[in-house]
């Protein structure tokens, strides 16, 4: 596996269960209606409902170009762990050395607003297992101390879709401590049936050597509009 310092996020939060009875994580849901019986609408404004704008736009123009990669379900969450990175003054200006150079091959390349390296994939999650699913990767994250990373070379970079392409620093001095938070997080994902993280999605590289040194103090998960963070000892 290899871990890239990445700019992009997901788009997607929805809402509302599933019918039927009671699951077996103890959530209940509403019973089915009977034969012959209008069933009663659902009130608006429950939680995890989401802005009416959200619920009907997928137009990936408004979200950086990014494409949705499973299909709008109501009561499905875009959930996604990461560890945040706050812009320093000399990573903006490698930002700057980064574009001026790979807009001479392709001008339409944007830099990203915020930046992250993330410990698993976009995932869907049930509305009403997200807070379950915190806990469990708080517990399994609970012991993990800050550490530094340096990442001293550029990698291109392409999503599982390959809907985009993007430029992100491949990280060489704290690979070990980042190879066991995700594996610490993929735990987690499997005890809910979710996707474990990528193993690789390197298509190709360019000859430049860099140097980015960061420290790593929080982990964080978003979930639809949900933020929760995990700081490390």
């Amino acid at each position: 596996m290899r871990a890239a310092l990445v700019g992009y996020s997901s788009s997607e939060e929805e809402d509302e269960g599933e019918e039927g009875g009671c699951r077996g994580d103890g959530a209940q849901e509403p019973p089915r209606a009977s034969p012959g019986r209008p069933r009663l609408p659902v009130p608006a404004g429950l939680p995890g409902d989401p802005d009416p704008e959200e619920a009907v736009s997928d137009d990936s123009s408004r979200h950086g170009g990014r494409i949705r990669g499973f299909p709008h379900e109501r009561g499905s969450w875009a959930t996604h762990v990461y560890l945040p990175y706050t812009v320093q003054e000399e990573f903006l200006e490698l930002l700057e050395l980064l574009l001026s150079r790979a807009r001479t091959y392709v001008s339409s390349l944007a830099a990203m607003e915020q930046f992250h390296l993330s410990l698993s994939q976009c995932v869907v999650l049930r509305y009403h297992w997200i807070d379950p699913f915190v806990r469990c990767l708080r517990e399994r994250l609970a012991t993990f101390h800050r550490f530094f990373c340096v990442a001293d070379q550029v990698k291109v970079y392409t999503n599982q879709n390959k809907t985009r392409t993007f430029i992100g620093l491949e990280v060489s001095t704290g690979h070990f401590q980042l190879l066991e938070l995700v594996s610490e997080v993929d735990r987690v994902l499997e005890e809910f049936d979710l996707p474990t993280f990528y193993k690789d999605i390197v298509d190709g590289f360019e000859d430049s050597a860099l140097l980015l040194r960061v420290q790593w103090e929080q982990i964080c998960c978003k979930s639809g509009n949900k933020y929760f963070s995990f700081p490390l000892r």
